[in-house]
C-alpha cells in the first residue's frame, strides 16, 4: 500500500519541525559510511550509547518511509540482518541501505513500527517514536552550511 502524497507532506514537515536526539558515533568518518542516525527521544537514542546533550534538528525533502522488519527486503532484496548479529555487520548492511536508498533518489530513511506504519498509511496518524537517517548530512549537526556570499549579506544588512 502506498503513502498518500498529504500524509508524506505531514511527515515531511513534521520530521523538519521536530527535534531530534543523536548519539555522536566513535568513527568519525560514520556519518559518510551510513548517514546521521536520530531518535525520537532522548530515552530511544539512549539504546545507541550516550545521546548529546542538546537536541538538534534535521531537514528532510523524499524520505524512504518504512518498517524494521521489510527496510532490507525492500532496499536490498532480502533480509541480511539476523539474531546476534555483531555491531559490525549491522554497520556494513546500515553502510548498504544508506548506499541504495541514495541510488533510488532518497535523502533519508523514516522507519516506523511494522503497527505504526500500517496506521500512518491508513489514517496519517504519525507516531511518537520514530527513527531517522538523514543519508547525506552536510555538516556535523546535520544542517547545509549558512550562505556566506556576499550577495547573501547584502540583502541581510
Amino acid at each position: 500500500m502506498k503513502i498518500k502524497k498529504d500524509y508524506l507532506a505531514k511527515l515531511i514537515t513534521h520530521v523538519n519541525r521536530k527535534q531530534w536526539w543523536h548519539v555522536t558515533p566513535a568513527d568519525p568518518i560514520a556519518y559518510k559510511k551510513r548517514g546521521k542516525f536520530y531518535a525520537s527521544s532522548f530515552q530511544e537514542a539512549e539504546f545507541y550509547g550516550r545521546p548529546n546533550d542538546i537536541p538538534e534538528r534535521a531537514t528532510i525533502a523524499k524520505p524512504f518511509v518504512c518498517d524494521n522488519q521489510t527496510i532490507e527486503k525492500k532496499l536490498l532484496g532480502k533480509i541480511e540482518s539476523y539474531e546476534g548479529i555483531s555491531i559490525e555487520e549491522i554497520a556494513k548492511i546500515d553502510t548498504r541501505l544508506r548506499q541504495e536508498a541514495l541510488k533510488r533518489g532518497f535523502d533519508s530513511i523514516v522507519l516506523f513500527s511494522e503497527k505504526s506504519l500500517r496506521s500512518f498509511r491508513q489514517t496519517g496518524k504519525i507516531p511518537r517514536s520514530i527513527e531517522l537517517n538523514i543519508l547525506k548530512p552536510t555538516t556535523a549537526s546535520g544542517f547545509p552550511k549558512p550562505d556566506t556570499s556576499s550577495k547573501r549579506k547584502t540583502e541581510l544588512a
